[in-house]
């Protein structure tokens, strides 16, 4: 029997909230392990200390794509039919001047144009046609979790249930760089990613205390690897 107190609407969205967050979009996703190659060929980070990292890296760059998912989500509840191009470009530099590393900005920015032209191109959006022709027609870089939150709150796909969703699939892309970096076996990657539930959850409900202007990352170790990454010898991703 369906549940007639989750209407078919709400039954679409989580679908395409689901399909959002699907590692499968084609956005470039798998080409980036955002510093972790440099850890990893510096011996940094291994199988053994990947669990408390990964903790630790969603407290605090979590927190900040979380931050600014929630950021352009809102933008979308004042201009439902008029994109405001300006505060919309204006959201994406203020996360560029909170990314050190020349490495991680692009590869953000590179997933972030891709996200945003992937969900162009599947339906008729008219904020996100906006937003992806002001990208275009701008220098900005277009953050993936920015991009994420604007799609999410144009798509009325909820505020909450879409930032869980991009702290988890970015996870899961770490978990998933790291396979391929380290002897980590299918088994060991789900149980992290699994651990990892509880961390997410908390990050979210913490990233309702911050605005744009008052939240701060202190990832110093990853953002090194990050510069680092151009200089290695050999490598599997892109940053």
């Amino acid at each position: 029997m369906i549940d007639e107190s989750f209407s078919r609407d709400q039954r679409l969205a989580e679908l395409r909230l689901l399909h959002l967050a699907d590692s499968a979009l084609p956005i470039g996703s798998l080409a980036h392990s955002f510093g972790l190659e440099s850890l990893v060929s510096a011996n940094l980070l291994g199988t053994a200390e990947l669990a408390a990292f990964l903790h630790g890296h969603i407290e605090e760059a979590g927190l900040l794509e979380a931050v600014f998912c929630r950021a352009a989500a809102q933008l979308t509840k004042a201009f439902r039919s008029q994109l405001d191009v300006r505060r919309w470009l204006e959201i994406n530099d203020y996360l560029s001047a909170r990314k050190p590393a020349r490495e991680s900005r692009a590869g953000s920015g590179s997933l972030g144009r891709n996200f945003l032209a992937a969900v162009c191109a599947v339906g008729d959006f008219p904020l996100l046609q906006q937003a992806l022709r002001g990208s275009r027609e701008s220098s900005s870089f277009i953050h993936h979790s920015v991009a994420f939150g604007l799609a999410s709150g144009a798509l009325g796909l909820g505020e909450e249930r879409s930032v869980l969703a991009f702290l988890h699939q970015s996870a899961a892309s770490l978990v998933s760089a790291c396979q391929r970096l380290l002897p980590l076996g299918q088994s060991h990657a789900t149980s992290i990613l699994w651990n990892l539930k509880p961390v997410i959850i908390e990050t979210a409900d913490r990233s309702t205390s911050f605005s744009m202007e008052n939240v701060c990352s202190f990832t110093p170790l990853l953002d090194w690897g990050a510069m680092e990454h151009p200089a290695l010898s050999t490598r599997l991703f892109i940053s």
